[in-house]
C-alpha cells in the first residue's frame, strides 16, 4: 500500500495539489491557485496550460517534501476535453458557464435522449456535456474533424501524466448525456451522432493507468514507475468514503461553488429534471439519485465583506427577514425564479449574513426531499463549518445532520482512497449536530410557506 498519495484536485474554483497520508487517511500538505477562465477565441476556456505547469511546479516541491508513492485526480464535472491524434487539445476546454451552446439549444433538444434514460436534466449553457459537443462539432467543423478522441476532464489529467487514454463512469454519469446509469453503457446519443469510436476504453476510478511518463518524471522528480489512477468525478471523490463507512440509508451533500446532495438507498422518489434533479453514477458504477445548486457561488455572491456574526434566528422571524430562490438562477430546484428579499427595506450585515445561511440550507433541505434521502445527512466542505447552516439543515429536514471529523473526508480524501486497497484505514466518527432551537423549524415552515406562493 502507497504511504502517500498525491492528489490533483481540479476545481471550479481552485486547483489544488495535496498529499494525502494512508496510515492516518490525513491531508498532511497541499499546494493551489485559481482555475482561472481565459476569455477566448474562440470562447472562454480553462487555462489548461496554466494549470499544468502549475501542477508540475506543486508535484516538484511536494514530493520532495514527502515523497509520494502513488498518483489519484478528482476534477469538476461538465467538463470534456477534445483531443487530436498526437493528444494534444483540438479546441480548448470550454468553461461550461458559457451561454454560447444555447444557440443551438433547439437543435440539441430534437435529438437528445429522454431523461429516463440518462437522467440528465435539461440545463442550460455547457452544464450538459454532450450538449457542448453538439455544439461546438457544429460550430468548428475544421477543429473537431481533428478530433480523435473524447475524454472526461479527471481523465484528461491522467492522460498528460501518463499518456494513456481513457473514460470512467463517474464523469460520464453526471449530467452528461452520454451514459445511460441502468444499462452501464454509453447512451444512445453517442451511438446517433457516431461519438462511440471517440470514446477511449472505459476504465474503472481506482484503475492504474500506468507510471507517469519520463517527461513527467523528469520535470518533478517522481520515480518514473509512480503509479496514476485514473479518476473520479468530485462530487462521486466526495461520496466514495461514506459509501465504505456509513451503512445506508444515509445522504451526503458535498458544498464547494455547487452544493450537491446524493442519497444512497433512500426513499423512491421520481426525479424531476425541471428541478435540476439528476442520475450520478458512483465509484462502483451504480446510480445515485441527486440534486444539487450553485449554492458556494450564491454564497459569495451575497455574503457581507467583512462577514459579521448572524444574528440570532428569532431576530429574523421578528423582523420577518427571508431571501428567497434562486440567487443562480438557470439550475437548482427553482431554476425559473429570482432572488426576491423578504422583510424590512433597511437590514443589516448581521441580518443578511444569517438569511443567507438560512436560504442555503432551506435550497439543500429541498434537494435532499426532492431525491428522497432518508437516514443522516453527512456534510462535506466549507458550509460544515457554518453553524447556523448545518442547525437549519437539521431542523428543516427533521433528520439527523453528521459532520465528518475535520480533515477526515472530502474531495482530495476521497481520491485518495481509489489508490488504496479496501478496506480503507479506519476514519474517526462524525459528529451529531444538536437537536435545533424550535425558532429554526418555525423559519423553516415560514420560509416553504412564502416559497409556495405563485
Amino acid at each position: 500500500m502507497p504511504e502517500r498519495v498525491l492528489v490533483i484536485d481540479i476545481g471550479k474554483t481552485n486547483a489544488k495539489a495535496a498529499v494525502v497520508e494512508t496510515a492516518g487517511l490525513a491531508q498532511i500538505d497541499f499546494i493551489a491557485r485559481p482555475s482561472r477562465v481565459l476569455p477566448g477565441p474562440p470562447y472562454p476556456h480553462a487555462d489548461t496550460e496554466g494549470i499544468w505547469a502549475f501542477l508540475l511546479d506543486a508535484i516538484r516541491a511536494l514530493h520532495a517534501r514527502h515523497r509520494v508513492d502513488a498518483i489519484s485526480i478528482t476534477a469538476h464535472g461538465a467538463t470534456a476535453a477534445l483531443l487530436d491524434t498526437e493528444g494534444a487539445l483540438a479546441l480548448p476546454v470550454l468553461d461550461y458557464e458559457y451561454p454560447g451552446p444555447d444557440a443551438l439549444a433547439t437543435a440539441y433538444d430534437a435529438h437528445a435522449p429522454a431523461f429516463a434514460e440518462t437522467g440528465t436534466p435539461p440545463l442550460p449553457g455547457g452544464l450538459v456535456v454532450a450538449r457542448q459537443l453538439f455544439w461546438q462539432f457544429a460550430t468548428f467543423p475544421e477543429a473537431t474533424a481533428r478530433t480523435a478522441w473524447i475524454l472526461p476532464y479527471p481523465q484528461y489529467w491522467a492522460h498528460r501524466l501518463t499518456g494513456v487514454l481513457a473514460t470512467e463512469a463517474t464523469s460520464l454519469g453526471c449530467h452528461t448525456d452520454l451514459w445511460n446509469p441502468a444499462a452501464r453503457d454509453f447512451s444512445s446519443l453517442v451511438d446517433a451522432r457516431g461519438w462511440r469510436r471517440l470514446m477511449p476504453p472505459l476504465r474503472r476510478a481506482a484503475d492504474r493507468l500506468g507510471p507517469v511518463t519520463a517527461e513527467v518524471a523528469a520535470a518533478t522528480g517522481l520515480d518514473p514507475a509512480t503509479p496514476v489512477h485514473c479518476g473520479i468525478h468530485d462530487s462521486n471523490a466526495s461520496l466514495l468514503p461514506h459509501l465504505q463507512s456509513q451503512p445506508a440509508p444515509f445522504a451526503v451533500v458535498s458544498t464547494g461553488t455547487w452544493v450537491v446532495a446524493m442519497a444512497v438507498g433512500g426513499r423512491a422518489a421520481g426525479l424531476d429534471p425541471d428541478r435540476d434533479t439528476l442520475m450520478n453514477v458512483n465509484a462502483f458504477g451504480d446510480p445515485v439519485p441527486s440534486a444539487r445548486f450553485m449554492g458556494g457561488r450564491e454564497w459569495e455572491l451575497t455574503r457581507p465583506d467583512p462577514l459579521p456574526e448572524p444574528a440570532p434566528v428569532g431576530h429574523l422571524l421578528a423582523r420577518d427577514l427571508f431571501l428567497l430562490p434562486s440567487v443562480v438562477p438557470g439550475s437548482g430546484p427553482y431554476p425559473q425564479r429570482a432572488a426576491q428579499w423578504i422583510g424590512p427595506a433597511q437590514t443589516s450585515p448581521a441580518e443578511r449574513t444569517a438569511a443567507l445561511s438560512l436560504y442555503l440550507a432551506m435550497m439543500t433541505a429541498t434537494c435532499l426531499d426532492l431525491i428522497g434521502a432518508d437516514g443522516p445527512t453527512l456534510v462535506e466542505g466549507p458550509f460544515a463549518r457554518n453553524a447556523l447552516y448545518v442547525a437549519m439543515l437539521r431542523a428543516a429536514t427533521a433528520r439527523p445532520v453528521l459532520l465528518p471529523a475535520p480533515g477526515s473526508t472530502g474531495t482530495s480524501l476521497g481520491a485518495a482512497l481509489l489508490a488504496l486497497p479496501a478496506p480503507p484505514p479506519a476514519r474517526p466518527q462524525p459528529a451529531a449536530v444538536p437537536p435545533p432551537d424550535p425558532a429554526l423549524a418555525a423559519y423553516a415552515a415560514r420560509w416553504r410557506e412564502l416559497v409556495a406562493r405563485p
